[in-house]
């Protein structure tokens, strides 16, 4: 019972810590990874509060060493995932009640555990589990999660207090009902961040959640549950199973209480879960919510004016980091003829630079890119845009995966625009480039906004300010996040919420009240004080 109206102190973003030479936190997160490594972890799954194994123990090992085995999950099947929905709604009507200051102290306890003295080990699992180095790993799994948590509990409060109007003689309210069933939430593996707010931020409304993460980010996710548990998150809130996502599909998707999923991944998988949504929607109790962040076909844009080093950095940075296994990461580039010796000087210079290893040597930028499934598309592509007439490889192009998934980072310069590696998401090391002549930026932008189905994010480098309105306009519907003069990758929770449009996904923005207003179903309340007793109205009177 609420005995008050409840003020949250305001949500502010984490700081991010160096883990600079002779730094505590350096010397902690080295400590924390020698130690993990060096343990084999039994990762359960949790369903209704309880850890679930099946014995179908699937291996778990870092993408930079994939000889080395980190320890075990436990495999579901569909059973699994059946349990987790019955767990889910069996907790439906006590979590939904709860008053939403007792929500929100979960998630703000989770964030405080995770600033303090949970930091290291979350850093360090995705370090192992997904090949991140120190500093990716501090922006995506510490930071940006403790923002998720800190944010939208602020953003709750926000939508509680929203009421309508009251005119005389009545008094109207508005309810932020959570949705009448449970949650699917699909994960990937590139950003722990991710992995965590999707389940969480239905929950923080009163929704009840199954979670499904990626298999390569399972090592991760278990760190996630084990804090949630600490902050005290009820048993069946959030349930973790770890089957194939066709086995959870088809349980899933054919249940009547489905009320949602909330989806980062694949075009091509969220459009097959669209479809058969779409095609079982006679089943379900209402109409789910269906949210999704997918894929990007990111673009850098420079004019004559840009500023060159800025650009350079924005390339390398933007393109390499986390091997460009970020869907915001730039993957083409248009460069004016006018400026492109100077940058492709300025590139090269950069990535010859770049040391890659495991992300145990903190002195390597690069590191392996996810599993052998991407180790073999990526290179694909590689090879696709060297047997094209045309493209030249400048940097990179070789890959070996004795030890672990390595590729170098990778420049290919085409003359055809719509080349393959200009059109299609690699999801890799991979950017390309397309040199243009100065006086055709018309037509280049005109190239930017149709070469790709996707419009997630993109950036534009220019000093002349004609120049960065009128690209700012003519690229108005080519990305959900625009950058100007700055690399396309780092949206901050709270400062620029993520989300892309065309076949980036629903738009719906994580990090934003946009999102959290996704996993309510309002009901109006009106109440009359003193109820008309007569139906006559007064136009009736005769004169």
């Amino acid at each position: 019972m609420s005995l008050g109206f409840s003020k949250v102190f305001p949500a502010y973003n984490e700081p991010v810590l160096s883990y600079a030479p002779g730094s505590a936190e350096r010397a902690e997160l080295k400590k924390t990874l020698s130690e993990m490594r060096n343990q084999r972890v039994d990762v359960p799954m949790y369903i209704g509060g309880h850890e679930v194994r099946s014995n179908d123990l699937q291996p778990l090992s870092p993408p930079h060493d994939h000889q080395h085995i980190l320890g075990h999950y436990h495999k579901g099947q569909a059973a699994h995932v059946q349990q987790a929905i019955d767990a889910a709604l069996a907790a439906r009507a006590r979590w939904s009640n709860m008053p939403w200051e007792d929500r929100a102290a979960i998630f703000l306890k989770a964030a405080d555990l995770l600033a303090g003295p949970w930091r290291a080990r979350m850093n360090a699992a995705t370090m192992l589990g997904q090949s991140k180095n120190a500093y990716q790993a501090e922006i995506d799994s510490a930071c940006e999660l403790i923002d998720f948590w800190r944010f939208n509990v602020a953003y709750m409060q926000e939508i509680y207090a929203q009421q309508p109007n009251s005119s005389k003689g009545v008094w109207n309210r508005l309810e932020q009902r959570p949705l009448e069933g449970f949650v699917f939430a699909l994960t990937p593996f590139n950003f722990t961040a991710i992995a965590g707010n999707l389940p969480t931020a239905p929950a923080m409304m009163g929704n009840v959640a199954v979670w499904k993460p990626a298999n390569s980010q399972i090592y991760s996710a278990n760190v996630i549950m084990q804090i949630l548990h600490e902050a005290g998150l009820p048993g069946g809130v959030i349930n973790l199973v770890y089957a194939d996502g066709p086995v959870a599909g088809d349980v899933i998707f054919s249940h009547p209480e489905f009320a949602g999923i909330h989806f980062t991944g694949s075009t091509g998988t969220f459009q097959h879960i669209w479809k058969t949504i779409g095609q079982n929607i006679h089943l379900y109790r209402s109409y789910p919510r269906i949210v999704g962040e997918t894929g990007g076909k990111d673009f850098v844009v420079a004019h004559p004016s840009a500023p060159v080093k800025p650009l350079v950095t924005a390339l390398s940075r933007g393109a390499f980091e986390f091997q460009g296994q970020k869907c915001s990461a730039a993957s083409r580039a248009y460069i004016p003829q006018s400026l492109w010796p100077e940058v492709k000087a300025g590139l090269l210079a950069d990535i010859s630079s770049f040391s890659m290893g495991g992300t145990e040597d903190f002195g390597n930028f690069i590191n392996a890119v996810i599993d052998e499934k991407a180790f073999n598309s990526i290179t694909a592509y590689i090879e696709k845009a060297r047997a094209v007439p045309g493209n030249e490889i400048i940097m990179g192009g070789k890959y070996d995966k004795s030890k672990g998934y390595f590729i170098e980072p990778t420049v290919v310069v085409s003359k055809e625009p719509k080349s393959i590696t200009m059109e299609e998401e690699i999801f890799g090391p991979v950017l390309t480039i397309y040199v243009y002549a100065d006086s055709e930026l018309d037509a280049t932008l005109d190239l930017v906004n149709t070469t790709s189905p996707y419009a997630l994010t993109g950036a534009i480098f220019a000093r002349d300010r004609y120049a960065v309105q009128h690209m700012t306009e003519k690229l108005r519907d080519a990305a959900g996040n625009f950058y100007i003069n700055d690399k396309p990758t780092g949206a901050v929770v709270g400062q620029q919420p993520f989300g892309g449009a065309r076949a980036s996904g629903t738009n719906d923005k994580a990090g934003s009240m946009i999102n959290l207003l996704r996993w309510v179903s309002p009901r109006t309340i009106k109440e009359t004080f003193v109820a008309a007793s007569d139906y006559r109205y007064p136009f009736l009177d005769k004169e």
